[in-house]
């Protein structure tokens, strides 16, 4: 695993592309802790997002898995310009001449989309912890390390992502097309969702039910909004007659989806990889 990993990450080594793309990834990580800094004094209303609890423990494994999850997208374009460069660079056809095989060759890039989510999960986790102990109300142990299936749930969520990242890059062969053929492929979850609501079950919750099976929804729903469930929300929203009822907790059946989504994912790179004329 590790000859094959650092066959991967000396690659990247030497791609500035890639460099410049994982080192804005993981700035944006931790710029996180901007939002700490963030008032707003208009008149009479002052508002520290601080203040409002967004980094008290145990929420902000909520929070902070939620909005790291947004920056994903950065560290997608190193996953498929990783599989482009090999086409460009003629790289994939060397490193077979060179004895690597086939299979060799996916697990490498497997262990390093798992890797870079296992350093993303690492950081958001190191953020987190500063942030929660300088501002957190909450300091106990038992506080401070519960609701911590929200780092699971982002781990499986960026490995889930970047399997289906190297896909569509080993699929299509080109970056830019990869990236465009992931929206493309989310709306038509949601052409899907439209199709099955409207006229195949006619019932918008039963189209909602087989949505969530579907990969980019899955993925979604491994991590749900944290907005509505902060204190502040629910005072302002009970003031007004709303009350929200969501489950916020990570579901275990989302996690075996996306982790079969990845599974299919990968051995689907597999085949399409050893059925191809290279």
């Amino acid at each position: 695993m590790f000859r094959l990993l650092n066959i991967e990450f000396h690659k990247l080594k030497h791609n500035k592309a890639s460099r410049v793309l994982s080192i804005i990834y993981f700035g944006l990580l931790t710029s996180i802790a901007l939002i700490a800094a963030i008032k707003f004094n208009i008149g009479t209303f002052k508002l520290h997002l601080a203040e409002q609890g967004i980094f008290n423990f145990p929420y902000i494994w909520h929070f902070n898995t939620f909005t790291a999850s947004i920056f994903k997208f950065f560290l997608l374009l190193v996953i498929v310009s990783m599989m482009a460069n090999e086409y460009s660079y003629k790289t994939l056809k060397q490193n077979l001449i060179d004895g690597l095989s086939k299979k060799e060759f996916i697990l490498s890039k497997f262990y390093a989309v798992v890797t870079f989510a296992f350093i993303s999960t690492i950081f958001v986790f190191i953020v987190s912890i500063v942030l929660g102990l300088i501002y957190s109300d909450f300091n106990e142990l038992s506080i401070i390390f519960s609701d911590l299936e929200y780092l699971v749930a982002f781990f499986v969520k960026l490995v889930g992502f970047f399997s289906f990242g190297l896909f569509l890059g080993i699929l299509i062969k080109r970056s830019a097309f990869a990236v465009g053929a992931m929206i493309v492929w989310y709306l038509t979850e949601w052409l899907i969702y439209g199709i099955l609501g409207w006229k195949v079950v006619s019932n918008w919750d039963t189209a909602q039910s087989i949505k969530n099976f579907l990969p980019l929804e899955s993925m979604q729903n491994l991590i749900i909004e944290p907005g509505s469930r902060l204190g502040a929300v629910k005072s302002i929203a009970s003031q007004i007659g709303q009350n929200f009822t969501k489950d916020y907790s990570v579901s275990f059946t989302n996690i075996l989806v996306v982790l079969a989504w990845s599974g299919i994912f990968i051995y689907a790179s597999f085949i399409l990889l050893k059925k191809r004329d290279l």
